[in-house]
């Protein structure tokens, strides 16, 4: 058999879209995964009380997620996951009114802003508000599409101010660019810079007609992605090895092996596809060529997320998904799409949870209970069978003002490239991030 061209380091949404492009161009390649299971930091495991493959945490997607969709194309898993066929997102507001934001078939953003027009959560200061972003968003677009220029939004603003400054009401803000700051950043608009949160707008607001509509995934991520993916991979002649913590050896400027364990690999690329926070430790020999993006990696703060998984004796949730903004706990997932009609299985998200992910369990579980059932009286008909926290310390990189710059896929050392979440995409860390990032470092083993 031919040795392996590639070497790819991690194996997550990065590191198996990375690998999965690269077979389907004819590379031989090794993946390997230091944990016994892939998926990373989107993954499930099994709750044994049970029996169900739990996420850990809710990941969704959009449609403007197109690199993460081809590559589910690619490894045959497209229909594992429901796009709308426009956005539709019902709100619960801290009063208890609810109401449902849903944009029609119209070209966009023209669907947006028909949408908010007729969205009876808004006064009408508030729909004519949102108006004043259109321009900005053209100007993200034209920047994203020809490469050129600068986003308007300084690097050192937040979120919170950049939509001030753009005219957004308060009621527009909370119920609306906060609810989606959290989604997409894993940060409140208070915190998260302005650029990349802009991105994001730019990117739901394409031309596509689904680009703006929510996409939730149909099984369990490992089902979805990474089961899929590892029988693309192996069957396209490459291997994939779990329980198998890597190490790269560097010397000057180049690769001379990657160790795991007491074996020794070697080919003339390797992709490390692993979170800023376990970069350092995957090098080891005279890395001083790497020394400021290990330092840089080092420096990066993390921003996490704690999902309460609630199990009751009924269906207690009229939607899909429920955003209920203003609260600890700021959208509520149904997986009835995952396990069929009779599950009673919520997942109750709080992302930015900075300010809660040291509580107890017993107390993440209350605040998400309550929260739920004061939302929505009717749920209190419902038992309450099982609770199960699953915290994220370092669910995502932040995003604040004043963070190290990201990497780009490249570095100082010949045939070494970087893919993740947290290299320099121009998203913040979501799935499309990762499989971006994927993408740009199997290209560029061809180039």
């Amino acid at each position: 058999m031919r040795p392996f061209d590639v070497v790819v380091i991690g194996g997550g949404f990065a590191g198996l879209s990375a690998a999965a492009a690269l077979t389907s161009s004819g590379a031989r390649v090794l993946l390997l995964e230091a944990r016994p299971a892939l998926g990373g930091r989107a993954s499930a495991f099994v709750d044994p009380a049970t029996g169900e493959q739990v996420d850990n945490g809710q990941h969704l997607m959009l449609g403007c997620y197109h690199e993460t969709f081809e590559f589910l194309a690619r490894i045959g898993a497209s229909d594992l996951v429901h796009v709308q066929p426009s956005l539709e997102v019902p709100f619960v507001d801290p009063a208890g009114c609810q109401t449902t934001l849903w944009c029609p078939p119209l070209p966009s953003p023209l669907h947006l802003l028909a949408g908010l027009v007729e969205w009876d959560a808004l006064g009408f200061r508030d729909r004519m508000s949102a108006f004043s972003l259109a321009a900005p968003i053209r100007r993200a677009q034209r920047v994203l599409r020809t490469g050129k220029g600068r986003l308007p939004a300084s690097p050192g603003e937040t979120v919170e101010n950049w939509l001030i400054r753009n005219g957004q009401t308060r009621r527009l803000r909370d119920m609306l660019w906060e609810p989606l700051a959290l989604a997409a950043l894993n940060q409140s608009a208070q915190e998260a810079a302005a650029p990349a949160f802009l991105g994001v707008l730019a990117r739901m607001l394409g031309p596509g007609p689904t680009d703006s509509a929510v996409a939730v995934p149909l099984r369990p991520l490992t089902e979805v992605y990474a089961d899929p993916a590892c029988e693309f991979i192996r069957a396209s002649g490459g291997e994939i090895r779990v329980s198998s913590p890597a190490r790269v050896r560097v010397e000057g400027d180049r690769v001379t092996g990657i160790e795991v364990r007491s074996e020794r690999i070697d080919a003339p690329a390797v992709i490390v596809a692993v979170p800023w926070f376990a970069l350092a430790e995957t090098f080891v020999g005279q890395v001083g060529a790497l020394a400021d993006l290990l330092s840089a990696a080092g420096a990066v703060a993390a921003s996490p997320i704690v999902t309460v998984n609630l199990w009751f004796d009924r269906g207690v949730l009229p939607a899909p998904f429920i955003g209920l903004p203003g609260r600890t706990f700021q959208w509520v997932f149904d997986k009835r799409q995952v396990f069929g009609d009779s599950a009673s299985h919520l997942s109750c998200v709080s992302s930015g949870a900075a300010a809660v992910v040291a509580r107890s369990n017993e107390a993440l579980a209350a605040r998400a209970y309550d929260e739920l059932v004061t939302a929505l009286p009717a749920a209190r008909a419902a038992r309450l069978l099982r609770s199960l926290v699953v915290r994220e310390r370092r669910a995502t990189f932040s995003l604040a003002p004043g963070q190290p710059p990201r990497p780009g896929t490249r570095t100082p050392v010949r045939g070494l490239l970087l893919a993740g979440d947290w290299v320099d995409t121009g998203l913040p860390a979501t799935i499309e991030g990762a499989v971006v990032s994927g993408h740009r470092a199997a290209q560029s083993f061809f180039l």
